[in-house]
């Protein structure tokens, strides 16, 4: 069976694409939150979206920084928390919430404990960082845009 090819999205709508790589450039470059935290979001992010480029792409960015352990149990994070500090736990709660906003509502209890781990710019920012991957997937994924990994 062989896969249908796809638009490259950001080529047919460049103006759109620049829009939204000016977000990622904000979430990335412009915040007081830590490169590795900010990778760590995009990968779970994509991880529930189920977007193979950004999985495949975030999971490489990570494992610059991140010992391989963390990066193979990320899916499951909240079930070995020894591996992740209360701030980054906290940020992945927020990101699942978030992502899920259509079942979760952002609850009280959520937002709760994501601005008792953050400072109010960096809740904001935070939630820039998981709306712009969110965005991100919902691109990369029914594009399907290619991944580096090789069989």
């Amino acid at each position: 069976m062989t896969e249908m090819k796809r638009l490259n999205w950001s080529e047919v709508a460049p103006d759109g694409a620049k829009a939204l790589f000016g977000v990622h450039y904000y979430v990335t470059k412009k915040t007081d939150l830590p490169e590795e935290l900010i990778h760590l979001v995009f990968l779970r992010v994509s991880q529930i979206n189920g977007c193979a480029h950004c999985i495949d792409m975030h999971t490489r960015d990570l494992l610059r920084t991140m010992p391989v352990d963390k990066v193979a149990l990320l899916s499951v994070w909240a079930e070995v928390p020894h591996l992740f500090s209360d701030q980054y736990r906290a940020a992945l709660a927020w990101a699942e919430e978030v992502t899920n906003v259509s079942n979760t509502h952002a609850s009280d209890d959520a937002y709760a404990a994501a601005a008792a781990a953050f400072s109010p710019k960096n809740l904001v920012d935070l939630t820039l960082v998981i709306a712009a991957m969110n965005a991100f997937n919902r691109l990369g994924a029914p594009f399907r845009l290619p991944v580096a990994a090789n069989p």
